[in-house]
């Protein structure tokens, strides 16, 4: 079958006003020499109000102001592409793209008239203006820039889109079936030209209506797309990013940081739950609800030889000791909900089906008056208190604890070393950190331990079982 590499370029990618879209052109102009490429594209950064946003934050700020009967300038949402149209673009194609971005800029300024009108940034209405002042003008200005460089390049059109979604316009659900019946648009583009570009994030319903996904969205389209053209092609999808895979987030660890070759699915999945910024878990997720196993790459774009590679079953590294904790991350501002058992279980079934909510855990249960009580430790604070209410329509008694941290070691084969959750846990408490919950289960390769999330108590405890990861392997391989 004929290679196809999905590579995804993120806003960080493409630079502050595009600054760096030269270098995105090389490194397409590099994956093209062995595959063919559909490139999909984030919104871009921009400086505004004199900080740097993402296009899709401006876009948000300025819809809710409208909806608030405060409209503000939006010229924003339009000046950056035509000030690197103008840079990039030739002249056989300028005119072309400005007709392009006449019509996206006139949805988004219809779109902000009706949540003016309506007093609401919602639904289609806030879809619509993320869309045409983000990702959908990305896509169609980097096919044009592309095409000024003289590679055969195309775009995936708007009105033929292939990522269709459910109508839960901002936070959509991709749906295989009814997008298989729609891309023959992008089968076509895939066969006639070197590259595609497509916009990540956004998705339409099968009624044509524009979706989005939820933040970090662009992910997911990277690999639904490579769901969809998976059995046409040989497929891989790369996440283009300034760095590979580390042992730990950069920003808090400063120093001994690894390499991380190679992650399993389930490593890669747990490792995005928990705080580090690999790439969006649903995208894995639904990859392997599609029962696949598609090579997943993350490359650092300005050493495109530095890679970790993401597969269902990777091989076992040479040096066995040193594939065991992988990773040492951390996550703040969490919540943990006390629930008993049988009331949990109808709400994970709400959570996750109704509403397609899967960032929690289970923790270990414990009995308390005879009944038994399910822990749920959820990892975004905020998302529990906007759903408070629904949470304890299933359990009037239910207990909500919030200002909770996590501290997650993360590693398909840690349950080789018989003392690692009494290491880490010790480890921790030298460090005056007082442990609230350690939970280890071999089934699920990581090792969670609660603190509170007060301070720096988060980052110090990643620090310090971060420090130990080398020492821990040492110790280990001396008792075998």
């Amino acid at each position: 079958m004929i290679p196809v590499t999905v590579a995804k370029f993120g806003g960080s990618a493409l630079g502050v006003d595009g600054i760096l879209i030269g270098k995105v052109i090389n490194r397409i102009e590099q994956l093209k020499e062995k595959t063919k490429v559909v490139a999909v594209f984030s919104a871009p950064l921009i400086t505004y109000q004199e900080k740097l946003y993402s296009m899709t934050d401006v876009a948000i700020r300025v819809g809710r102001s409208y909806a608030s009967s405060n409209p503000v300038e939006i010229e924003v949402l339009r000046e950056v592409y035509e000030r690197i149209a103008t840079e990039q673009v030739s002249n056989q194609y300028y005119q072309e793209f400005l007709a392009h971005l006449d019509r996206f800029y006139r949805q988004v300024i219809i779109s902000l008239k009706q949540a003016a009108e309506n007093r609401r940034f919602v639904d289609v209405m806030r879809s619509r203006t993320l869309a045409y002042s983000g990702e959908i003008t990305m896509s169609y200005l980097m096919d044009y820039i592309m095409r000024s460089h003289g590679i055969n390049s195309d775009h995936v059109d708007i009105e033929k889109w292939p990522i269709i979604t459910d109508d839960n316009f901002e936070a959509a659900n991709f749906m295989i079936e009814e997008s298989r019946r729609n891309d023959s648009h992008l089968l076509d583009l895939v066969e006639r030209n070197e590259i595609v570009c497509l916009g990540g994030f956004i998705g339409k319903t099968v009624d044509g209506l524009e979706t989005t996904y939820e933040r970090g969205g662009s992910d997911r389209t990277a690999a639904d797309t490579a769901i969809l053209l998976h059995g046409r092609y040989e497929m891989k999808v790369d996440f283009e990013k300034d760095s590979a895979v580390l042992s730990a987030d950069p920003k808090i660890v400063k120093s001994g940081l690894e390499n991380i070759q190679c992650l399993s699915y389930n490593e890669a999945k747990l490792a995005g739950m928990f705080g580090m910024k690999i790439l969006d878990p649903v995208a894995i997720k639904e990859i392997l609800d599609n029962n696949l196993d598609i090579p997943l790459v993350i490359t650092n774009m300005t050493n495109p030889s530095d890679t970790t590679i993401i597969q269902r079953n990777p091989p076992l590294q040479d040096d066995f000791n040193n594939s065991l904790v992988k990773i040492v991350t951390g996550k703040k501002n969490c919540a943990i909900v006390r629930i008993e058992s049988i009331a949990a279980s109808y709400l994970v079934a709400s959570l996750e089906k109704d509403k397609q909510y899967h960032d929690f855990v289970k923790l270990s249960p414990y009995r308390q008056d005879d009944v038994e009580i399910c822990r749920l430790l959820f990892l975004d604070a905020d998302y529990v208190k906007k759903q408070e209410r629904h949470i304890r329509a299933y359990y009037p008694k239910v207990e909500i604890v919030y200002g909770r941290g996590v501290v997650t070691l993360i590693g398909d084969m840690m349950w080789h070393m018989p003392n690692i959750a009494s290491t880490a846990s010790s480890t921790v408490g030298e460090h005056g950190i007082n442990i609230l919950n350690l939970d280890a289960q071999e089934e699920t390769s990581r090792i969670l331990i609660v603190v509170e999330d007060k301070g720096t108590n988060v980052g110090d405890a990643v620090k310090a079982i971060h420090s130990k990861r080398t020492s821990i392997r040492i110790s280990e391989n001396k008792n075998d």
